[in-house]
């Protein structure tokens, strides 16, 4: 069975008692250890690493990654906007979005490097800004995830511009004169390492093809393992062959490139917990399923509705003194009224659920599902069944713990909506 990753048992309840359930707990320590271990990324001629925030833009969170010298990818203006609130600088800032903000005019003057995403950005871009200075991101034909969900490279999606028209790209900067001074490839989230480091290369082959390019950003990706039998990426070890990559390019060409990194789910996933409890247990009887109901669900964690993920759950009896209960299969749902709403699927599978051995629950126990750093938080079915969005705790290095998003209140989710 799985364990706790950063909480103790005693802390669990301590955070149920002052700030409720479902609440999720962030860990600055490890926050911070997985920045500088990013910045540790071997390269050849320097290194800029950004934090891409759609994983988890919180205030606190991304104010850790700006003291620890992080930059910012931005996948939106409003990511944009957010990042300078909490103190970003414009010039640490990358946006590279699918839907261009109406002012990036704006942007472009404060300093923002832009990534143009398609031939139709390349337009728009040079109708407003001609002759200036732009990134592109390219597909290279070539993708990896977790799942197939998350993968954004190859012929099935849609994010950047295809291999096969780098020429035409090419002749619409020309005619704008726009200069090329940044390539962006970005092949998915959780991607194998040795197709990582195989685009690497398929990249710098679209960078000998513009001579202007003086920064190449791989984008992120890192595998992270988030069950005990599941292996993370290492990055010196994916890193070094890149770092040569990039010497030999040098060698070749007389380009030293600036590497550029934007990861998300490496540094935030494994760096938060989701505290819930227990609030109803049901079975379909000895042909069926015991089913454990938390008071959580797809309105904080989506990625197992959607992808099939799978996130080590922890039971812990309400009676911290009780003798140990017998083990047995449970199911594990959330709380909205949807039959998708599971927190075990079968991995890989979103629609078939999967048991997992836990001790016997009880309603008034604690469940703790852990790797929620990433893409939760940010990415739920919020407010569905007008569930409040959930607060946001940090546990700072000193081991207190701090509130750095309050429980939404319904007033706050009604705040919008008129009756004519």
């Amino acid at each position: 069975m799985e364990s706790l990753r950063f909480l103790s048992p005693k802390e669990v309840d301590d955070i149920r008692i002052e700030f409720g359930s479902p609440v999720f707990v962030y860990d600055e320590a490890i926050l911070r250890e997985n920045a500088r271990t990013l910045k540790a990324f071997p390269n050849a001629f320097g290194l800029k690493p950004r934090y891409a925030m759609k994983a988890a833009p919180t205030a606190a969170i991304i104010r850790i990654f700006n003291q620890e010298g992080l930059g910012i990818d931005a996948s939106s203006g409003h990511e944009l906007e957010r990042a300078i609130r909490v103190g970003f600088g414009t010039e640490s800032i990358s946006l590279s979005t699918q839907q261009m903000p109406e002012n990036f005019r704006v942007w472009v003057d404060e300093g923002v490097s832009i990534n143009l995403c398609s031939l139709n950005q390349i337009k728009l871009f040079a109708s407003i800004c001609p002759g200036r200075a732009v990134g592109l991101r390219f597909n290279p034909g070539l993708g990896s995830g977790g799942t197939n969900r998350t993968n954004v490279g190859g012929p099935a999606s849609s994010f950047g511009i295809w291999k096969g028209d780098i020429q035409e790209a090419r002749k619409l900067c020309e005619e704008a004169n726009l200069e090329v001074t940044r390539i962006h490839t970005h092949i998915g989230s959780g991607s194998d390492p040795e197709v990582w480091k195989k685009v690497a290369g398929m990249s710098l082959d679209i960078v000998r093809q513009f001579p202007d390019v003086r920064s190449l950003n791989l984008g992120g990706g890192f595998k992270v393992g988030r069950m005990s039998g599941e292996t993370s990426t290492n990055l010196g070890e994916v890193g070094g062959p890149v770092k040569t990559a990039f010497e030999e390019f040098a060698a070749e060409t007389g380009r030293e490139l600036l590497l550029e990194l934007e990861p998300g789910t490496f540094l935030v996933a494994n760096a938060c917990s989701l505290v819930t409890k227990v609030q109803d247990v049901t079975s379909t009887g000895e042909e069926g399923y015991r089913f454990l109901k938390l008071d959580a669900g797809m309105t904080e964690i989506l990625r197992p509705s959607l992808y099939g993920s799978q996130h080590p759950i922890i039971l812990l009896p309400e009676n911290s003194e009780e003798p140990p209960r017998k083990e047995m299969e449970q199911v594990v749902v959330g709380h909205c009224c949807e039959s998708g709403d599971l927190l075990t699927p079968t991995d890989g599978d979103p629609e078939a659920l999967a048991t997992r051995l836990l001790p016997e629950g009880q309603v008034g126990d604690s469940c703790v599902i852990e790797g929620v750093g990433a893409y939760c938080s940010a990415m739920s079915a919020k407010n569905y069944n007008s569930f409040p969005e959930a607060p946001e705790v940090l546990r700072r290095e000193d081991g207190s713990f701090a509130l750095i998003r309050k429980r939404q209140l319904l007033d706050q989710i009604l705040d919008n909506e008129l009756i004519p």
